[in-house]
């Protein structure tokens, strides 16, 4: 009998998400309305990506969706990997698709990356500017590198860190190799991006482009409220009083 409660406790704590979710009876969640739903049925989120309980507004059936999905529906992205260009191509898609389905309403985008690739970062930023949309930037833990430039391309007054993130720029570096004039071109575009690179952090931090320069020679860290001082920020999240 105890182990009878016990698989229809455990049974309950699966099934709560969907029912939460506005389904009419756990059959129904699990896609079957009208047939019984016995608790050896119930089979638990699978380790990964967490997934939550999602049904199409008007869809009697429902189904387990990755919460980043879900997320998707709220205008909510995250960063959360190095930036490359299949991670920027995404992120660019779903800006577009957000932006067709409903122009002008603002885009949350939450950073925690290591950086990356300088022309991927340079293609979401550009995306971010091209869009009516208003993109807010958050960092919720480390934006380091090209993510500290998307971080500071958000809309400003609503480029946010939590109190514990930081913050690292630093220049743009190459790995050329083959032939010697090869190098010397590579060599040249790469100070072409740095240039460039140095005029946009000043151009969203405030700060003179000489100051910039000095400052990407080497790794520079910055805590959220160093970031908010240097102008790559606006605002840092205090925690609630009562916590």
């Amino acid at each position: 009998p105890e182990k009878g409660k016990m698989a229809t406790f455990v049974a309950a704590l699966a099934l709560a998400p969907l029912l939460s979710a506005g389904f009419s009876s756990p059959a129904a969640a699990l896609g079957r309305p009208g047939r019984p739903c016995p608790a050896a049925s119930v089979r638990m989120m699978p380790i990964g990506v967490p997934k939550v309980a999602y049904k199409i507004p008007g869809s009697t059936v429902g189904n387990w969706i990755d919460i980043y999905n879900r997320l998707y529906r709220e205008r909510i992205i995250f960063l959360g990997q190095e930036v490359d260009d299949e991670i920027a191509n995404q992120i660019i898609a779903v800006m577009l698709f957000m932006e067709s389905e409903e122009a002008g309403r603002p885009i949350s985008l939450y950073v925690n990356s290591p950086g990356g690739s300088v022309i991927a970062g340079l293609a979401l930023c550009d995306t971010m500017g091209h869009i009516s949309s208003e993109v807010a930037t958050i960092n919720v833990g480390m934006a380091a590198s090209m993510a500290s430039f998307i971080l500071g391309a958000g809309e400003r007054g609503k480029r946010l860190a939590l109190p514990h993130s930081r913050t690292m720029i630093h220049q743009p570096m190459g790995r050329a190799q083959g032939q010697a004039e090869d190098i010397k071109v590579e060599a040249e575009h790469i100070m072409v991006v740095r240039d460039r690179i140095v005029n946009n952090y000043a151009r969203m931090s405030g700060q003179p482009k000489e100051k910039v320069l000095r400052d990407l020679d080497r790794d520079r860290f910055f805590s959220a409220y160093e970031a908010m001082d240097y102008g790559l920020i606006d605002r840092v999240i205090e925690p609630a009083p009562d916590k």
